[in-house]
């Protein structure tokens, strides 16, 4: 997986709350067993009509916006536990997700699909869409190592949280496996000097 330490991108806005799994995937999509394109349909019913062809009023279809952070309105990724929602984020190229509230489950599986979810105060979120919308060329930097994030039209910044642990493995570009594959010298002297002690 690619590191992640600095992310520099204009944004996506989807200010809509309370966006749950079946509308970042719906459900007849779910039938593959592996990520391949999942990104095509991510968001399929707001993109596309009955016949397959884009809605021009939704965002993702419009070309004023793109970037690898999609910046949405609170409580997102609620319903279903799918982990099918974070494939298809990462299929179309988002590297984050802004909000000011996930659902645990969606938070887990985007970071464990190195999708990064980045929590901040609704008043930070209304400035970000704010800023988008006067000028959809707008960029936010997201500094994972200081555990920022700044709008780059106002200069505001604010904190986020983020568990160590998967911190790291974003910093080093490791899933869960190559993470214990790294550390692989230090778990077999465990081993052996736990042998030892009985």
């Amino acid at each position: 997986m690619d590191k992640f330490i600095t992310l520099t991108s204009t944004v996506v806005p989807l200010p809509i709350e309370n966006v749950d799994t079946d509308q970042i995937i719906p459900a007849r999509f779910l039938k593959a067993t592996d990520k391949a394109g999942f990104g095509d349909n991510l968001f399929a019913d707001w993109r596309y009509d009955a016949e397959g062809r884009p809605k021009p009023d939704f965002v993702l279809n419009n070309p004023a916006y793109h970037g690898s952070i999609l910046v949405a309105g609170k409580n997102f990724g609620s319903g279903s536990s799918r982990e099918h929602a974070a494939w298809a984020l990462a299929g179309h190229g988002f590297r984050a997700v802004v909000s000011s509230f996930f659902a645990d489950i969606f938070r887990h599986n985007a970071m464990n699909n190195f999708v990064l979810p980045v929590v901040v105060p609704e008043a930070f979120l209304a400035d970000v869409f704010r800023s988008v919308e006067a000028d959809p060329a707008v960029t936010l930097t997201i500094d994972l190592p200081a555990q920022t994030v700044i709008n780059n039209a106002t200069g505001r910044s604010e904190a986020f949280d983020i568990n160590p642990y998967k911190k790291e493995c974003f910093l080093q570009g490791l899933d869960d496996i190559d993470y214990l594959l790294a550390h692989k010298e230090q778990i077999e002297e465990y081993e052996r000097r736990a042998a030892q002690s009985h």
